[in-house]
């Protein structure tokens, strides 16, 4: 390889001795670089191990695939690792789906076009017609699909024409209609939603108002990959802020969308940089 670029590898195996030493030997004697090491264990007695490691690229003396397969016969087998390495060269193509409500979807294309989030912007579905010229002045494709209420199935259809083969990662921007399980298989781990709750606190529709009903004094925001049970997937990130039984159900929805866009978009990169390893129904998240 002679790109000046980087690249990412987890690793998630049980823990024993020796696996830092092996996947950093390997990569030092096919010249990599090792540039960033995070690892944590469950246990270190019978415990899951989940490892990142960020190194450059250009000095390596084999080819990506040969990296790999190198890899795996040497390292991965012995360890009986689950892993994956990413190349910074290749960015992620993204797609936002949003509804009615703009902000979380402004947010994340005002960072982008500043290069805040490193991925490749490939379009924006709605179900909505409203935000074409917003989006389109960002230079970036804007489809509307409408959707009928006893034809949800039509609709995922048009999505998904528009979507297999062309994105790598999908975020719910305040997407308000339930994808189905079939849809959400289609994209593992690779749908990012944000819910205007702490979740696992009142999921489901018009989290501010039960949060009102029930006179909480926090309010906040969860990003999470979507799984096919509503709002359960592993949670990705969250943040909360303080409020008082003075503040009506609006003045909570509008401090909720100013933390809803900040949660949403640390979630995306954080995903866009590779560091989130899921492990069941949580998440390792290296920072």
């Amino acid at each position: 390889m002679h790109e000046s670029s980087s690249a990412r590898l987890r690793i998630t195996c049980a823990d024993r001795p020796g696996i830092v030493a092996a996947v950093s030997n390997f990569l030092y004697s096919h010249g990599a670089n090792i540039t960033s090491l995070d690892q944590y264990s469950t246990d270190p007695e019978g415990g899951v191990f989940f490892m990142r490691q960020e190194f450059q690229t250009p000095h390596l003396d084999l080819t990506r695939s040969a990296l790999e397969s190198a890899f795996q016969g040497v390292v991965a087998d012995r360890f009986e690792m689950d892993w994956n390495i990413t190349y910074s060269t290749d960015k992620k193509r993204m797609a936002v789906l949003v509804s009615g409500q703009e902000h979380c979807l402004l947010e994340l294309l005002w960072r982008w076009s500043r290069g805040e989030l490193d991925c490749d912007v490939r379009m924006v579905l709605s179900n909505h017609p409203v935000h074409r010229e917003a989006v389109e002045a960002f230079g970036i494709p804007y489809h509307y699909i409408a959707e009928a209420a006893d034809d949800r199935a039509a609709a995922e259809a048009r999505m998904l024409e528009l979507l297999e083969g062309q994105v790598d990662v999908l975020v719910l921007a305040r997407y308000m209609r339930i994808l189905t399980g079939e849809f959400v298989s289609r994209f593992p781990e690779s749908i990012i939603n944000i819910h205007h709750s702490f979740l696992p606190a009142f999921p489901g529709a018009d989290p501010y108002r039960q949060a009102k009903d029930r006179g909480v004094k926090l309010i906040g925001a969860t990003a999470h990959y979507v799984t096919a049970e509503l709002d359960a997937g592993p949670i990705i990130e969250q943040d909360v802020a303080r409020v008082s039984h003075r503040q009506s159900v609006e003045e909570l929805r509008r401090l909720g969308r100013d933390i809803e866009r900040q949660v949403l978009a640390r979630a995306v990169r954080l995903h866009l940089e590779d560091r989130i390893i899921v492990h069941q129904n949580k998440t390792i998240v290296f920072r």
